[in-house]
């Protein structure tokens, strides 16, 4: 779709070289506007849900297949590939459109869970969990950069705010819809249910999406890639192994330290001499986007430190069903949904996001501390309130920080901040999930009943204050100028894909 209207600051639609979209449809047509956005929220529906979907199906899993000492790959091995392919896909779909990227890699998602389905094997579910995620890494990475450019700047909060309430309610939900699907289909209904939404989400994004492509036709920096995703594979797996597989002073954790070091320092030489680099050098230009990376790392760890181990707590504490610990959960997803919805659309038309991004992390610190001093024993309106009060403050700045980053820069580097704030997001998740499980492990010692695992969650949730405060001091320290949309440089032209 061409037009010869330059793109105004009020699109943040203009990307490239060549021609821009025009206002309001941008690229999609407004007749086809609805059912491009829907298919592109489906994407980041699965993509999300499967983070957590499977959690609660993991003893049927290993019932059935076997190798339950390999069972924490299931989950950790999509985290990994999702993780680590998260940023290349930002600049892939500047190259080559964001529509014919998402397309790929919700084939690839979608093949890979009829795999998972049928793995009669834990080798070969491992496998596929592994192509799925890099299936995944797009799924949140190519929507959250196509949603911006579909909607006027104006608008970019409050859409950026609904995908946070879909964030939300996948990441929650997901226990809930496991065990609902285990109990009563059986664990491989968690991955063919995925078959007829991906092909919906195909079918709207195919015969829906138009966007310009934002690429020069540069080369796509495939060292940057590598080293990118090596450096975050051995990371995570020193999270993952540190102290439970392999002891902190071991050669192989000591190893996979030492790599992941030298392969980011690689990867930041090889970004500041590429043509197209996977993370320009020049993003850490403005104060804001040195302060929106680590605080979206924090954000991570601390959002999924907590999800994940919820309801196992749940599930113990009131004897609950799998499905009834996912219906325990409401007031954690419906307060997030809620507050990320409202206050998204309220930040955009003040311009104005450090005060909600400053109240939630605020709000976060007595929400980590009301969960910790919850046991066994604790009424569950008490343990209801923590996780009312975290869904506030989360949803205060989940995608209300997206949007700062993107506002941030100029269009022409909004994939690549997207993405890059999608696989930091990302990377802290899997580092809060892994290091939160590491203290559990460690606190419970030898004893594994389920009663000592649920009675130790919210003894391990007090060691998130701290990373919570720094969190408060990142949002307090934000650049109000640049955190209000307007640090955005001149819109540039765009030509179509």
């Amino acid at each position: 779709m061409t037009s010869d209207r330059t793109a105004s600051p009020d699109t943040g639609t203009g990307t490239g070289t060549g021609q821009s979209v025009p206002a309001g449809g941008h690229g999609a047509g407004t007749g086809r506007l609805p059912f491009a956005v829907a298919g592109l929220v489906l994407g980041i529906l699965m993509s999300v849900l499967d983070q957590t979907v499977v959690a609660i199906a993991l003893p049927d899993i290993a019932a059935d297949l076997g190798e339950a000492g390999s069972i924490g790959w299931i989950v950790t091995a999509y985290v990994l590939a999702s993780t680590a392919t998260g940023a290349v896909y930002g600049r892939l779909s500047d190259r080559f459109g964001r529509r014919a990227v998402f397309l790929s890699a919700i084939t690839v998602f979608t093949v890979a869970s009829a795999l998972c389905g049928l793995a009669q094997s834990m080798p070969q579910l491992i496998a596929a969990r592994t192509l799925q995620g890099v299936g995944a890494g797009a799924l949140f990475t190519v929507p959250s950069i196509a949603l911006a450019e579909l909607f006027p700047l104006r608008l970019r909060a409050r859409v950026q705010g609904y995908v946070g309430g879909v964030f939300a309610l996948a990441s929650v939900g997901g226990p809930l819809v496991g065990g609902s699907l285990t109990d009563a289909a059986g664990w491989r209904w968690i991955f063919y249910v995925n078959l007829p939404i991906g092909l919906l989400s195909i079918a709207l994004v195919a015969t829906s999406l138009r966007l310009p492509r934002s690429g020069d036709g540069a080369r796509m920096d495939v060292a940057g890639a590598v080293l990118l995703a090596g450096a975050t594979v051995s990371l995570l797996l020193v999270t993952e192994w540190g102290g439970r597989t392999h002891s902190w002073t071991s050669p192989a954790v000591l190893g996979l330290v030492v790599t992941a070091l030298a392969l980011a320092a690689a990867f930041w030489w090889q970004e500041r001499r590429a043509a197209a680099p996977l993370i320009p050098p020049r993003l850490f230009a403005g104060r804001t986007l040195r302060v929106v990376f680590p605080a979206t790392a924090l954000l991570g760890a601390l959002l999924y430190g907590s999800i994940v181990f919820l309801p196992t707590y749940l599930q113990v504490a009131f004897d609950l069903s799998a499905t009834q610990a996912g219906l325990a959960g409401n007031p954690y997803f419906i307060t997030f949904i809620v507050v990320s919805a409202i206050t998204g659309g309220r930040a955009g038309r003040s311009g104005r996001f450090t005060p909600y991004l400053l109240s939630g992390a605020v709000i976060v610190v007595p929400g980590l501390l009301l969960l910790s001093r919850a046991d066994l024993d604790s009424p569950y309106a008490l343990v209801a309130a923590g996780m009312a009060v975290l869904g506030v403050g989360f949803g205060l700045i989940m995608q209300n920080l997206m949007t700062v980053a993107q506002n941030a820069v100029r269009p022409a580097d909004l994939g690549a901040v997207t993405s890059a704030v999608v696989t930091v997001r990302g990377f802290g998740m899997a580092v809060g999930v892994a290091l939160f499980n590491n203290l559990l492990i460690r606190h419970v010692g030898d004893d594994q009943r389920p009663e000592a695992i649920a009675g130790a969650v919210p003894e391990v949730l007090v060691w998130g204050v701290a990373p919570a405060v720094a969190l408060v001091a990142l949002m307090a320290a934000m650049p109000r100028a640049e955190a209000s949309g307007r640090a955005g440089a001149a819109p540039e032209t765009v030509r179509p894909s």
